[in-house]
């Protein structure tokens, strides 16, 4: 039997998938666009953040264990969806960064669902091409 983060982990991500999947059609769904690190194909997953400047921040639920997280850790070349325009940028893990910190200055729906289902935090913050 797995941890109490694993089961976590797994009922989360069993829900998220096809709630994604509609997620991604949505016109104004903020999207990270990252490139899978045993495909080598573009792989979508729709984020909730915020544009500060050139940088874009965002925290990941699941931390290292998140597929995005784990195709960033390999290739951190990225595409983010904002307002409809796509956005070319790297993308860094922030670990010495306070992600619960960080989750009260984003947009509030995301941060809420984050901080209800989340089990290992993590601050990702992408520096967006000019």
């Amino acid at each position: 039997m797995g941890s109490k983060k694993d089961i976590q982990h797994r009922v989360v991500t069993t829900f998220q998938r096809p709630l994604n999947w509609v997620a991604r059609r949505l016109p104004g769904q903020q999207l990270l666009e990252t490139t899978g690190r045993v495909s080598g194909q573009p792989r979508t997953t729709p984020i909730g953040g915020r544009r500060v400047g050139d940088q874009f921040w965002l925290v990941s639920e699941f931390g290292e264990r998140s597929e995005y997280v784990r195709n960033i850790m390999a290739a951190n070349r990225v595409r983010v969806r904002l307002d409809g325009s796509w956005h070319s940028g790297t993308a860094h893990l922030v670990h010495d960064d306070d992600p619960r910190a960080r989750l009260r200055v984003l947009p509030r729906y995301n941060s809420a669902v984050v901080r209800a289902v989340g089990t290992d935090l993590l601050t990702i913050r992408i520096d967006l091409a000019r």
